[in-house]
């Protein structure tokens, strides 16, 4: 397939894909200790996980604009929908026809609804984080079984192992700087690493604590958080393992 027909089929993946996210988004978003959101911000039951953020019956009780203001609960769906279509296209365009585009192309929804919950209530949903780290290495290893790949399925085994081992001792060491979500995500993201190697691992983690980094320094400048406000880590987790990923496919 041709490159560019590549990278537009993958960016129309990704925003078909982010127009389904928005309401697992808000029914994820609930504080630590919690039961997931089955009801709207108007009381109204809420069907399924998947789709847009809007309720008919807080439709219905109003009218016009105010109505369609009344519906909406959650994230926005363009959002989303451009988030996750322009990092789709992005993994299309480092990895190209390899098959293990299809893998990221799974997972990179995933991740984005990741980054979107952790935002807005510092949760890593442990039905999230825990299939997606084994789901990145069950692909993975039907994907080594496939010609023309270009990663090693031993190395994303271990990598999980390895970056889910070193988030778990920080969390050890300050469990109020690193949450145990972290370090179940960390599995998953140490499989995809790893998939391309020890140098992506090693890239895509300090890419992520240096975004982290750089984050809590600008709300320090800010006057926005002090130096003992805690952050939520796991959208620079996730960040740093796609800038890495990238790298890695890029160079592979």
């Amino acid at each position: 397939m041709n490159t560019g027909l590549l990278i537009i089929a993958a960016a129309l993946w990704g925003a078909a894909a982010g127009s389904f996210l928005p309401r697992a988004a808000y029914r994820f978003s609930a504080p630590a200790g919690e039961p997931w959101r089955e009801e709207c911000p108007g009381g109204h039951a809420l069907k399924g996980w998947l789709g847009r953020a809007s309720c008919p019956e807080c439709a219905e009780a109003a009218e016009g604009v105010e109505g369609a203001e009344a519906a909406g609960y959650g994230p926005r769906t363009a959002p989303l929908v451009i988030v996750t279509a322009l990092v789709c296209a992005a993994l299309a365009a480092a990895t190209g026809t390899r098959p293990e585009l299809g893998v990221w192309l799974l997972l990179a929804p995933v991740g984005v609804l990741l980054t979107a919950v952790d935002f807005r209530v510092r949760r890593l949903p442990d039905p999230l984080t825990l299939p997606f780290a084994g789901a990145a290495l069950a692909l993975l290893g039907l994907t080594a079984l496939v010609p023309e790949h270009a990663g090693e399925w031993t190395t994303a085994l271990l990598g999980s192992l390895a970056l889910g081992g070193g988030y778990f001792v920080l969390f050890l060491i300050n469990p109020a700087g690193m949450g145990f979500g972290d370090v179940k995500l960390a599995l998953g993201t140490g499989a995809v690493l790893g998939w391309y190697g020890w140098p992506t691992v090693m890239l895509g983690t300090f890419a992520g604590f240096l975004l982290g980094a750089l984050y809590g320094g600008a709300l320090v400048v800010a006057r926005r958080a002090s130096r003992k406000t805690a952050i939520a880590f796991g959208p620079f987790l996730i960040t740093g393992a796609l800038l890495g990923l990238l790298v890695g496919a890029y160079t592979a």
